[in-house]
């Protein structure tokens, strides 16, 4: 052992210098978010359910738009992105062309039904449109994907705050959650829209200035350019059509475009933001500069990728355990790169936990929309006072902030966090897609018929899914990842006997059961299929419904053209006398 070097724990110890002013920064993160609570709880006037839920339904479109952003760019993208490109290359960056797809289809045949609606729940569409049976079940489904998700939400920055302080993920957590639990308790929706404004500027802020610092430490573009396309990371488009390529431009682009279609496009948590602004074309706006703007962060969170092995290319930190999950290396170069600027790593980190508190106060506040509106009014006939509705909704928050923080203690077993959490997902989304998408676009589906669709499609993909994930966490199933080395590292460290140094990691799929072995990001779209095949044929074999029974206004504008001319006048008349376009 070469004496002269310098041991793992004093390494990692040196990187642990989150110093005083580090700390007021990211407190004076927190105190922001809780004034913002404070001002719209209790000195912007009462606050009524329908301010609580859809801040009055006259939102501006800017702030809603950040809104979007920020509660979909989570700590899982900002800190699961970077590890996805360091360990698999940019095939991933072709994802935007699944967000661009989905975005036309969401804006053109999704958005208007439910805006002219003038739903508080997203859920209240399926029972006009079916019945209470199957508005419960999507709420249910909505549910379950939100106490699945938050858990990772909250995870994931707090992985960031261990890398930085060595203080324990288990404390860390509860400590700020409070704080995201006072401020969507205390101010409704409208304190979760300008929270998310100023976490989405500390969030870019964070991200922006870690490339740029980290770029010139290494000596420019085309160091971090060289390194990574001398080990295949720069990848040209992979054009398989081979569904079990975890990633390809086919999976990305028409997979991830039906993920994201769910988690935009009909999600309580994503479309109530667009239902508080007052007219379609409003929201119109908001989706497409959502687009933007979350194209922009992926990018950003890309580039810290390939920054990540140009910095750490002879010596990786995951094969060393200078960083102890896969998850930290972005942190860990932050520490590396900043390490010397007090208070820039707790802008980081600041940056990070907003991320995650934005998503955790939609989500937490859409829970609280459902809750009263599809469970509490669908279940029980008491009409309740402001003051238990109010009580109710806060009691939503806080009770399953509580749950969601206990539920971390699962998550932090389960692997790397993005395809976990797109993976996990994929049990309720493809169900719930298909269950809007039978609504809008077939109007001969029966209510029986559409739930019996969407129940068979979430047993078919919690066998698919946690089978993939078992036989992942059983070792049966492995990624190659690009080349990684420890040649140049200037430490002693313990090298595991399962690792093998300068190699790839071989793909051992043999002798797996071929559905476990499909790209994650299928698994939307198969749940959809499979919900709308069921849903379709079983209508036909008991009897189609009558289209001339449906409602038109329920149906997408892309089906309404191929109505009878009088609906369609029914429907024209019911805009201009009614709605706001």
């Amino acid at each position: 052992m070469d004496m002269s070097k310098a041991s793992l724990e004093d390494v990692g110890l040196s990187l642990r210098r989150f110093g005083f002013v580090d700390y007021i920064v990211f407190v004076f993160m927190l105190l922001i978010c809780a004034v913002i609570g404070v001002y719209y709880g209790f000195c912007a006037g009462k606050v009524t359910a329908a301010e609580y839920l859809m801040g009055g339904r006259n939102m501006q479109t800017f702030p809603v738009a950040m809104s979007l952003i920020a509660s979909f760019i989570s700590g899982i993208t900002l800190l699961g992105t970077p590890t996805e490109i360091y360990l698999y290359g940019t095939q991933y960056l072709y994802i935007a062309g699944g967000i661009i797809g989905m975005a036309v289809i969401m804006g053109s045949a999704y958005l208007p039904v439910f805006h002219n609606l003038q739903l508080t729940s997203t859920y209240e569409y399926l029972e006009r449109r079916f019945d209470k049976n199957v508005r419960l079940f999507g709420s249910f489904l909505f549910t379950v994907t939100i106490i699945t998700w938050l858990p990772i939400v909250i995870y994931v920055p707090a992985l960031a705050f261990n890398q930085v302080t060595g203080i324990n993920v288990h404390i860390i957590t509860p400590a700020v959650c409070i704080v995201c639990i006072f401020y969507t308790c205390v101010g409704g929706l409208k304190a979760v829209v300008w929270t998310d404004v100023v976490q989405t500027i500390i969030m870019c802020g964070a991200i922006v200035l870690v490339v740029i610092k980290g770029t010139m430490d290494i000596g420019g573009l085309n160091v971090v350019w060289e390194r990574n396309y001398v080990t295949g990371r720069i990848e040209s488009p992979n054009f398989s059509m081979d569904p079990t390529v975890r990633h390809s431009v086919m999976s990305l682009t028409v997979g991830g475009g039906f993920y994201y279609l769910m988690l935009i496009g009909v999600a309580q948590d994503q479309m109530q933001r667009y239902l508080t602004l007052p007219t379609v074309h409003a929201g119109r706006i908001a989706l497409w500069t959502f687009v933007v703007g979350s194209l922009g962060i992926i990018l950003l969170c890309s580039y810290s990728g390939l920054l990540i092995y140009a910095t750490y290319y002879d010596c990786d930190p995951l094969t060393t355990k200078l960083a102890s999950a896969k998850d930290q290396l972005l942190p860990l170069l932050v520490m590396d790169t900043l390490k010397g600027i007090p208070g820039l790593p707790g802008l980081f980190v600041a940056g990070v936990f907003s991320a995650a508190l934005s998503s955790m106060s939609t989500g937490l506040n859409s829970m609280a929309a459902v809750v009263l509106e599809d469970f509490y009014k669908t279940w029980f006939l008491h009409q309740l006072s402001p003051r238990q509705t109010d009580i109710l909704m806060k009691s939503v928050v806080v009770i399953l902030g509580t749950i969601c923080v206990a539920l971390v203690f699962v998550v932090e077993h389960l692997g790397s966090v993005l395809q976990m959490s797109m993976s996990l997902s994929g049990v309720t989304h493809g169900s719930s897609l298909g269950i809007f998408s039978m609504g809008l676009f077939f109007p001969w589906v029966n209510s029986k018929c559409v739930l019996f669709g969407g129940i068979s499609a979430m047993a078919f993909m919690s066998w698919v899914s946690l089978g993939t994930q078992a036989a992942l966490a059983a070792g049966d199933i492995t990624f190659e990842t690009k080349p990684l080395s420890v040649e140049g590292c200037s430490y002693d460290f313990v090298t595991p006997a399962s690792i093998v140094i300068n190699s790839t990691i071989e793909d051992s799929t043999k002798e797996v059961f071929v559905l476990y072995r499909i790209s994650y990001l299928w698994y939307t779209l198969l749940g959809t299929v499979v919900s709308m095949t069921v849903g379709l044929v079983a209508s036909f074999i008991t009897g189609p419904k009558d289209p001339a029974s449906v409602d038109p206004m329920l149906l997408s504008p892309v089906i309404r053209r191929f109505l009878p001319k009088k609906q369609t006048q029914d429907v024209d008349m019911a805009l201009l006398n009614g709605y706001k376009l």
